[in-house]
């Protein structure tokens, strides 16, 4: 069995994305959290854990292509 290192990186960022979006979702609004008007925390959040979900993607995706080989023949050209 392989392991495919985008499965631990999905994870990893998956779950720091969710802390860090969590973080600026609960301090929202507070004076000193948001000096630009945007939740900082918040949007970096969401775009950790949007790359994990790609990671956590990809990975999945990746594993259903290594399959065992049907043994008949029909993915070799032919000549």
């Amino acid at each position: 069995m392989r392991l495919d290192v985008r499965l631990p990186i999905g994870v990893l960022f998956s779950m720091l994305g969710a802390l860090v979006a969590a973080y600026g979702a609960a301090t929202r609004g507070q004076p000193g959290t948001a000096p630009t008007g945007v939740p900082i925390d918040l949007v970096w959040g969401l775009v950790l854990l949007a790359f994990g979900a790609l990671m956590l993607l990809l990975a999945r995706r990746a594993a259903g292509h290594h399959g065992p080989p049907s043994g008949k023949g029909e993915d070799l050209p032919s000549g």
